[in-house]
């Protein structure tokens, strides 16, 4: 099964460190740790945080993704 980077439904703030978190097996809160440093310590981290935050789909309602939908 083929897997998609989605925003998490385990968010803080919009979901995009918890669903980066989750397509590469990393621990949420390191990620989210990571980010937060990213943010605000480069400008470069608050643009993509914002880009990904539009750009990253939210989570199918179906736990298991889309392929159960006729």
């Amino acid at each position: 099964m083929q897997k998609h980077l989605t925003k998490s439904r385990d968010k803080i703030l919009t979901g995009v460190f918890g669903g980066i978190a989750e397509y590469f097996g990393w621990d949420k809160a390191w990620t989210r740790i990571g980010g937060t440093i990213l943010i605000f310590f480069t400008g470069f981290g608050l643009i993509a945080y914002i880009a990904a935050a539009i750009v990253i789909p939210k989570p199918s309602e179906s736990p298991e993704g889309d392929s159960h939908k006729l």
